[in-house]
């Protein structure tokens, strides 16, 4: 006799099929409440985190700029502009690490030699060399640089504080170190530095 099913036997050995797949489903995922508890904590822990790193306070935007050998950055927030360095004038009576002055947007703006101010080597001046401009409520000034390597994130707890080889007056502006060696300069205390204003002594 063949070995052929009718349809209710087909549909009977269907549902066993079925019937023993969701015990295994079930057998499979059934854990006790404390294994339960222990998953959802976890899995809670990892949102908050991905909350966190998407949050806009855990991140800065920075400019970043060379001087010399060296990769420098500073927030935006406390940049005005960045242009070409304008024609500089000498201002005699001032401290060594001013430039000069120069001429930006209809008013006079101090520029910072960060080579001199940080103690670095000196190489002379160039057509292509670069001014960011800083400004708060209270001061303004410009920073000289190399060139504008652009602007981009970074996770404000991936900055490191301190380090062995930035020590006076370069950790005394410093605001952190990135892991690719970009020194992250605090806009802040540069700006609210009154040693850094420049006063007309006439």
């Amino acid at each position: 006799m063949p070995a052929f099913l009718n349809d209710e036997q087909h549909w009977q050995r269907l549902r066993e099929h079925l019937e023993a797949f969701e015990r295994r489903i079930e057998d499979g995922f059934a854990v006790d409440a404390q294994t339960r508890e222990e998953r959802l904590q976890a899995r809670t822990r990892e949102w908050a985190q991905a909350i966190e790193e998407e949050r806009p306070e855990s991140l800065i935007e920075v400019l970043c700029f060379t001087l010399g050998e060296e990769l420098y950055a500073i927030e935006t927030r406390h940049v005005a502009a960045a242009l070409p360095l304008p024609q500089f004038t000498p201002l005699p009576g001032t401290p060594p690490f001013v430039l000069g002055i120069v001429g930006v947007r209809g008013h006079i703006v101090s520029v910072l030699d960060l080579r001199v101010f940080f103690q670095l080597p000196i190489e002379g001046l160039s057509d292509k060399n670069y001014l960011v401009v800083l400004r708060s409520a209270d001061m303004e000034f410009g920073l000289l640089a190399d060139r504008i390597r652009g602007i981009e994130q970074l996770r404000r707890d991936s900055l490191q504080s301190e380090l062995a080889n930035l020590t006076g007056i370069r950790a005394r502006y410093l605001l952190g170190v990135t892991l690719d060696q970009k020194t992250v300069l605090d806009g802040a205390r540069l700006l609210g530095d009154p040693d850094l204003l420049v006063r007309d002594e006439e």
